[in-house]
């Protein structure tokens, strides 16, 4: 998974790069996510992965189906990547670039999940002291999963706080089998 991210860095740069300047984020990052989504599905995969296919006609795919989202600069993207036989990295690329996106734009998404449901004010307070807490505007989903007992867990992108009563009962037992 690493080498994944290590690989697809250098084309999320240079696609983020390019949608700032032409001041096309939006754009970008809708396409990204179309291809992305395309890129995964069944039938695609076929031709993706089919040997018998040249570059050139596995770029002519993706962008066939996704032509209506593609400005000029994003089919040739998808040319280059195709050319370089990473077409199979655009889940990766689309990711990457929301991050760097989410990042530029000051806002992140944060992940909440509880034992219970957060009610309406909980959720405020949570969203404002994480939004003092990591300096950017935060966009809180919150999930209900019974099975942390109790606390809560956090997930922002690379960053995961548990405080779940699950985590501290399984610290416990590591603890006394020590």
């Amino acid at each position: 998974m690493a080498e994944l991210n290590t690989v697809a860095r250098p084309y999320t740069k240079a696609a983020f790069e390019h949608a700032v300047d032409k001041g096309n984020l939006d754009q970008w990052s809708e396409m990204l996510t179309t291809a992305a989504a395309v890129s995964q599905h069944e039938t695609m995969n076929l031709v993706l992965g089919n040997p018998g296919l040249t570059s050139e006609q596995k770029a002519q795919a993706m962008i066939s189906v996704c032509e209506e989202q593609m400005d000029d600069s994003a089919q040739n993207f998808i040319v280059l990547l195709a050319e370089n036989q990473r077409l199979a990295l655009l889940p990766k690329i689309s990711e990457q670039f929301e991050q760097l996106k989410a990042s530029q734009q000051k806002s992140v998404d944060v992940n909440v999940t509880t034992a219970f449901d957060l009610g309406e004010q909980q959720q405020q307070k949570l969203t404002q002291a994480l939004s003092s807490k990591l300096g950017r505007e935060v966009s809180l989903t919150a999930e209900i999963d019974k099975s942390i007992i109790g606390g809560v867990i956090v997930r922002t992108e690379d960053m995961v706080i548990d405080g779940s009563i699950r985590a501290r009962l399984a610290k416990l037992a590591e603890a006394m089998n020590s």
